[in-house]
């Protein structure tokens, strides 16, 4: 008897494990990862401020700013990527991010009222 058959038959099994599964080297190699889901970002604005001022998210995301603060606010985008308009107390707005940057916002009224989001 050949004193590798005991391996070639162990390789010969694993070959039809992968086979019959419908995996090849090639089908492995060409898998795209998966892409997320879509997620919701939440944004308060309490106390003249936002929370969390600096925001990392992907394309598709959307970002919901929520006014909890007792006065009026904006969330307005440097260059004019979005803009809430008044937004009063409760009030809420939503904003879907579409590609990759870094976008600047601020509140109209409170230009020291200062926030960023990251699209990566």
């Amino acid at each position: 008897m050949n004193p590798g058959w005991r391996r070639d038959a162990v390789a010969a099994v694993w070959v039809a494990a992968v086979a019959g599964a419908g995996w090849t080297g090639t089908a492995l190699a060409a898998r795209a990862p998966s892409k997320a889901k879509p997620a919701t970002h939440t944004v308060t604005i309490d106390a003249t401020s936002y929370a969390p001022a600096r925001l990392t998210v992907h394309p598709g995301d959307t970002v919901v700013w929520v006014n909890k603060d007792l006065i009026p606010h904006t969330a307005t985008a440097k260059g004019g990527g979005f803009d809430s308009k008044v937004l009063a107390a409760g009030a809420s707005f939503r904003f879907t991010v579409k590609a990759k940057a870094g976008i600047d916002y601020a509140c109209l009224f409170h230009p020291t009222m200062k926030g960023r989001i990251d699209v990566e």
